[in-house]
């Protein structure tokens, strides 16, 4: 048995003839811009892959792996999606971001080659609480962030929650956040800040209040960090600082200024849009009105508590931050915690 396959001159099947041409050799693969007819063969003398063109539309040919190996080389095909603010991705031309500031629905409608998303969740802020005799209460934490790439996806309807500010409050802690969510993440709601005693637990924790114990609020893990403890000076008081995503709230005690409210601990910044933006920062504490005292300064773009006269600010809308407590001889009203944001970047086209 000679194993020879040449030229077949009798009327007998099984040679190739000479005529016929061999697969293409070569130390690389081939590309979806070969531009071969339908059928060639191509034998990569590298990986030893074989590879057959089983598409040969110009310039997108479809070369399918038939041998030991994987990886059919194709055209890429880009995601198709609808729902949010969808828009190109700044300074960039082959990515989309679509953005929630209000809950709706992400609609995939095509998945595409990478089946993969970038989220970001940003749960509603705490809101801060405000007395009408003394200032110090704690500022609203911020709500949970949570941020991740090449999160899988499917073809199908996500509904997308987007968390509303907790409300100030003046007989009680400042209400926390509500939850912000998309497909399995859920970004817990930021903790209120309190009114006299322990800030509330959330996503970041609010500030504490000046009585014993006053401990701020428990961040979650992963989410946000604590919030500050508040004290009582023995003449003057100050609420703690509400948590934020990138550090907990100030904590106030024996050693910092008599009566200033604790700062509101910093946010986390994210470019997921292309631009960078800070997102959950935490809310500040409240100062006593004695001496015209000042609340604490605000973690980032977070509330700014009050103090003698000042004015509390709340947490801005779709930032997760924390509300601002309000010292006595603030504000009539007391302010509440920034609403949340859900951003999904994806890729639609290469």
């Amino acid at each position: 048995m000679s194993g020879i396959i040449g030229t077949n001159s009798g009327r007998g099947s099984g040679s190739i003839g000479a005529g016929a041409s061999g697969p293409t050799v070569s130390a690389s693969d081939p590309a979806i811009d070969t531009n071969a007819t339908l059928g060639t063969q191509w034998a990569n003398s590298t990986s030893g892959e074989f590879f057959v063109c089983t598409d040969a539309t110009t310039d997108a040919n479809v070369w399918t792996n038939v041998g030991d190996g994987t990886g059919t080389i194709q055209p890429y095909v880009g995601m198709v999606a609808t729902g949010g603010d969808t828009h190109v991705r700044d300074g960039s031309t082959d990515y989309k971001v679509a953005t929630f500031t209000s809950s709706g629905t992400f609609q995939i409608t095509t998945l595409g080659s990478d089946a993969v998303v970038e989220y970001l969740v940003v749960a509603g802020g705490g809101g801060g609480p405000r007395r009408s005799t003394a200032g110090g209460d704690g500022g609203g934490g911020a709500g949970g962030m949570l941020t991740a790439t090449d999160f899988a996806v499917t073809a199908t309807s996500y509904s997308i929650t987007v968390g509303a500010g907790g409300a100030g409050n003046t007989s009680a802690n400042g209400t926390n956040g509500s939850d912000s969510v998309f497909s399995s993440i859920t970004s817990t709601g930021g903790g209120g800040g309190a009114f006299d005693n322990d800030g509330s637990d959330g996503g970041s924790g609010g500030g504490g209040g000046y009585n014993s114990p006053p401990n701020g609020g428990s961040g979650t893990t992963g989410q946000g960090n604590d919030g500050g403890s508040g004290y009582n000076f023995g003449g003057s008081i100050a609420g703690g600082g509400g948590g934020g995503k990138g550090a907990g709230g100030a904590t106030v005690d024996s050693g910092t200024t008599a009566g200033n409210g604790g700062a509101g601990g910093a946010g986390s910044a994210s470019s997921i849009t292309g631009s960078s933006v800070t997102y959950a920062g935490g809310g500040g504490g409240g100062g006593d009105n004695r001496g015209g005292d000042t609340g604490g300064a605000a973690g980032n773009v977070s509330g700014v508590g009050c103090g003698s006269g000042g004015g509390a600010t709340a947490g801005a809308a779709n930032t997760g931050n924390g509300g601002g407590a309000v010292g006595s001889g603030g504000e009539a009203s007391p302010v509440g915690g920034g609403s949340g944001v859900v951003i999904i970047r994806y890729k639609f086209q290469e």
